[in-house]
């Protein structure tokens, strides 16, 4: 499902955190919203969401305006969209099994195919011998699976993915980005990947949005960032 971002503007008690911002990302397509913390990246992605207004501008999703100045006219649930937050956000007195049935409760899907879906979901994530499991009894890993499967178990046209790895170390980060990546390629939903780590977005996007203190300064595709990202860490040396 294409996402289409219009003159987005947000500011919190007088700080802009976005301004003017405007972007397409089409169907099926990986893009990655790099820059340093404090840039809007994460209020960007909960305005797709529907978890913010926009103070002005507009989002259109799947060719319908979802919010417009200052309103959020079609609800998050009914977006079609994932989203993982950087802070992972599980319930810690749910089990996973617990997690998933959650969230097909709150899309109402049928219960004859609840348990099929979930049942899917936990082959797919490879947490069928944790699925009684409360997060603290996962590791990071486990638990950044669950997050995944808890987004992806509505089968969503866009997943938003909010620093999903910035708590892991390389290994494990390595080895869930190849799985996003693959997921990616099997589920083809639009993913929308907010990193401020060179790597992951070199890896992780087709495109890569480079933004500074609220705005968008450039957008270059896979080849061009390599080259970038060079010039940019010879300027920082």
């Amino acid at each position: 499902m294409d996402v289409i971002l219009k003159n987005i503007s947000k500011s919190y008690d007088g700080r802009t955190a976005l301004k003017n911002v405007n972007l397409s990302i089409k169907r099926g397509e990986r893009v990655v919203i790099f820059g340093p913390s404090g840039c809007g990246k994460s209020t960007l992605l909960r305005i797709i969401a529907g978890l913010l207004p926009p103070d002005y501008g507009e989002v259109w999703i799947g060719g319908n305006i979802a919010s417009k100045n200052g309103k959020v006219i079609i609800e998050p649930r009914r977006r079609n969209v994932g989203m993982v937050f950087q802070e992972l956000a599980l319930w810690p007195h749910m089990s996973v099994r617990e997690h998933l049935k959650f969230v097909l409760k709150s899309r109402r899907v049928p219960r004859s195919e609840m348990e099929e879906r979930i049942r899917k979901m936990l082959n797919m994530m490879n947490l069928n011998e944790y699925a009684d499991a409360r997060p603290p009894q996962l590791s990071g890993g486990q638990q950044q699976r669950l997050a995944l499967a808890r987004a992806l178990i509505v089968n969503p046209a866009i997943l938003l993915l909010d620093e999903p790895l910035s708590s892991l170390d390389i290994r494990m980060s390595l080895k869930l980005r190849r799985e996003i990546l693959s997921l990616h390629e099997r589920l083809r939903f639009s993913m929308i990947y907010v990193t401020h780590s060179r790597d992951e977005a070199l890896q992780m996007g087709s495109r890569i949005v480079l933004m500074k203190e609220g705005t968008v300064e450039k957008i270059i595709d896979r080849a061009e960032a390599k080259e970038f990202f060079e010039n940019l860490f010879r300027e920082i040396d």
